[in-house]
């Protein structure tokens, strides 16, 4: 018979060997496991090496692109608009090299800038609506009425200024007089909503809002405010193009929300790449659309068609 020893030493020898087997095979694992994870660590070295060589290699295309066409600018922008005066609207969040980029291919293509005007904060915030229309409502001209529909403040911003401020596209005569203008833009002025130089503003044919990133755009509303102010003045006026960068073309963005508005849609231009020379060379040539009675979606963001206009004056 098996003594309760003998059969204690068998168990203890039948564990010892399952021990060092588990322990044999996880080494062996473990080894297995390490020789794999430095053959994907090497797998994914090399991804890295090629898609940041592909990186570089169209950031340098982007470059070696804006440059040509900063180049080629008086030739594609030359007399496009000549003698088209413009006002160029700013948002709080718009590039200062955008904005002088703009100006600049504004001048180029002949279009005298009349008027530069910095939107506030608060003509966007909704939080601030119900001044804003107070302001608005107060300094209507006499005889002149806003459109029923566009309650919201945007809208009603849009509307009057385009009113006093835009020329009218039938006649390209102004609709206010100097003192009806320079009343509703020192009252709006005086309230925080709007900020412009000394030098006075002119009545314009055509007007461009430049945004920015779109960063702020979901808090309060300002982007779908800035959008239909843009939208209201266009309903005014003989051309507005919205242009800023691209993430004013995602989420809340303004640009995001002309798009996905289908009335102004398809009567506003929108550029969304104002950071390439691309698209601020397209932003000036988006007035010469609009002139003819079209207007477009371009750059590389959400819901753009092409990059830029398919056929280009002159």
């Amino acid at each position: 018979m098996i003594s309760l020893r003998q059969h204690a030493v068998s168990l203890v020898a039948i564990f010892l060997a399952l021990a060092l087997g588990v322990v044999l095979g996880s080494q062996t694992l473990a080894a297995d496991l390490l020789s794999a994870l430095r053959a994907d660590k090497n797998d994914l070295r090399e991804q890295v090496d090629i898609l940041g060589e592909q990186h570089r290699r169209s950031t340098g295309e982007f470059d070696a692109a804006d440059r040509f066409i900063a180049g080629s600018a008086n030739r594609i922008l030359g007399g496009a608009l000549d003698g088209r005066p413009v006002v160029v609207f700013t948002t709080p969040d718009a590039d200062a090299a955008d904005v002088e980029a703009v100006s600049k291919g504004l001048a180029t293509a002949g279009a005298p800038v009349v008027g530069r005007i910095a939107l506030t904060d608060a003509f966007t915030d909704a939080t601030e609506g119900d001044r804003l229309r107070t302001a608005i409502t107060n300094v209507i001209p006499a005889g002149a009425q806003l459109r029923t529909g566009g309650v919201d403040q945007g809208s009603m911003a849009g509307d009057l200024l385009g009113t006093v401020l835009l020329l009218d596209p039938a006649t390209a005569q102004p609709r206010s007089t100097p003192q009806e203008l320079g009343l509703v833009l020192e009252t709006l002025r005086g309230g925080g909503f709007l900020a412009y130089g000394d030098t006075p503003v002119q009545p314009a044919q055509l007007a461009v809002v430049v945004t920015g990133e779109g960063a702020k755009a979901a808090e309060h509303s300002q982007g779908s405010n800035l959008a239909r102010f843009a939208g209201g003045l266009r309903g005014r006026g003989a051309g507005v193009v919205l242009a800023g960068r691209s993430g004013a073309a995602e989420g809340a963005g303004p640009i995001a929300s002309v798009r996905s508005d289908a009335a102004m849609a398809t009567t506003l231009t929108t550029v969304d790449n104002l950071d390439r020379e691309i698209g601020r060379v397209t932003a000036v040539l988006g007035l010469t659309e609009q002139l003819n009675g079209g207007a477009g979606r371009y750059g590389t963001g959400a819901k753009a068609t092409s990059l830029t206009l398919a056929a280009l004056p002159g």
